[in-house]
């Protein structure tokens, strides 16, 4: 059942919000042992927070009144151990809600628990040496992608009605994609990142994981806007996207970001999501054939600035107790303790160019496509990925389909688009800054003339 038909449900009196966790509670027993989306699950609390609930007046219920969810474990949640995945901050407890989630629970949303991430958000497998492995539902010998793995395979595996990722380069988008769900990275500063374990302050964005765009419009109309806590956020009007939702995208000018269909990725993802865009325009969107040159250098670009100030939030620790990182993510912290400061400062010069360029696309389109990933999820363990004509290093071949957004801040969001070989793949729409509402108009569309966000793998 969708976030939106759940809240209706809720609303209607067909079930009560204890019925609802309770639900959630028992597939998760059931289930989460296979998959290991779950770092910690607060049943006692959300059972608590339910019968709260229950005793608010009808004229007092928030839109997510009674709706369960699960935290990325990056993203405070009061009286609940933040551990980020990693034994540094195993024992780290929450006194208060981040500000994503106290919006959250005024809405009357119930907190299931923590989900499970890769160590410190520092990578794209979720694969902590501390907390184990998530396992994509899909096929549990192969990886849910990552930093918000454990946001993406609860949505596949039906294990909260929504969640909440963060995504620093990619860190909601794969993870969606290889679950077959959709997420929605916001607009740098649209959503407050106080409460949350940083990464990089240039890049960080909290944003929703959940089954369809009309889901993430709901979500994302509660937890936008500026706030204190966070100078970062821009004091802007938040649209009503729930209600932005309906107009449709005929006539919508798309920019198809050709070179990530003809390069660097799986001749059957690339034709998939190519008729997925055949899609967008019987919808009545004009289609037309870009090549921004930012995107062929946004990695490194984003790399540059990324690692060194990663290493800057971590190097008390570095200093302390390197030994009790995981290798890939001392390795990752490492390479930022070590770039010169030059090589920062060129980062966010090169930065300026490709805000330049990406300002000039949004005058040309409205959106533009490309598909989220460009293979489907790699088994565990593996490091390299069949790219059709070569073969590439994972994180490598990544790069270029999540960077790009990430660096110049824009609204990404990846939507189901159909399967290879049974496994999920995921189609990409990116906006102009803080233009989410015509993200997920273009998604809602595009899910209510299919059915790709609706299927679910056999392990449920």
């Amino acid at each position: 059942m969708s976030l939106a038909a759940l809240a209706a449900r809720l609303r209607a009196g067909e079930l009560s919000p204890r019925e609802a966790v309770q639900s959630y509670l028992d597939r998760i027993e059931a289930i989460n042992p296979r998959v290991n989306a779950y770092i910690q699950v607060a049943g006692d609390q959300a059972l608590a927070a339910a019968d709260a609930a229950e005793r608010i007046p009808a004229s007092e219920r928030g839109a997510l009144w009674g709706v369960p969810l699960g935290i990325k474990d990056v993203v405070d949640v009061g009286g609940l151990n933040t551990t980020a995945a990693s034994e540094i901050l195993r024992h780290n407890l929450a006194a208060e809600d981040s500000t994503a989630v106290a919006r959250l629970r005024a809405a009357g949303a119930i907190i299931l628990g923590k989900l499970n991430t890769h160590e410190f958000a520092l990578g794209a497998w979720t694969n902590s040496p501390h907390f184990g492995p998530a396992r994509n539902p899909w096929d549990t010998e192969r990886i849910c992608g990552g930093s918000s793995g454990g946001s993406g395979c609860a949505m596949a595996a039906d294990l909260a009605a929504g969640t909440l990722g963060t995504d620093t380069a990619g860190s909601i988008r794969i993870p969606a994609c290889f679950g077959g769900v959709t997420g929605l990275r916001p607009s740098t500063g649209r959503v407050s990142n106080a409460g949350s374990v940083p990464v990089s302050a240039t890049f960080d964005t909290i944003g929703p994981i959940a089954r369809s765009a009309e889901d993430c419009a709901l979500l994302l109309r509660e937890i936008a806007g500026s706030d204190p806590r966070d100078p970062s956020t821009f004091d802007i009007a938040v649209p009503d996207y729930v209600a932005g939702l309906a107009g449709g995208i005929k006539g919508l000018r798309i920019g198809l970001v050709a070179q990530r269909f003809e390069r660097g990725i799986d001749p059957a993802v690339a034709a998939t999501v190519r008729e997925a865009v055949a899609e967008l325009e019987a919808l009545g969107a004009t289609v037309e054939a870009v090549r921004p040159q930012f995107t062929e250098t946004a990695g490194v670009v984003h790399q540059l600035v990324m690692l060194p100030e990663a290493a800057q939030n971590h190097q008390q620790w570095l200093r302390e107790c390197p030994e009790l990182y995981g290798a890939d993510v001392r390795a990752r912290l490492l390479a930022g303790v070590f770039l010169p400061g030059t090589a920062y400062v060129t980062g966010q010069k090169a930065r300026r160019v490709a805000f330049d360029e990406a300002r000039e696309l949004f005058q040309r389109f409205d959106l533009l496509v490309q598909p989220q990933m460009p293979v489907v999820p790699p088994k565990l363990g593996q490091d390299l990925v069949d790219l059709g004509t070569e073969q590439q290093t994972y994180r490598l071949a990544l790069l270029p389909f999540n960077s790009p957004w990430s660096l110049v801040g824009l609204p990404a969001m990846s939507v189901p688009a159909g399967f290879v070989g049974g496994l999920p793949v995921g189609m990409t729409l990116v906006g102009p800054r803080f233009g989410e509402a015509a993200v997920l108009r273009a998604g809602h569309a595009f899910q209510q003339a299919t059915d790709w966000h609706e299927r679910r793998p056999a392990l449920t």
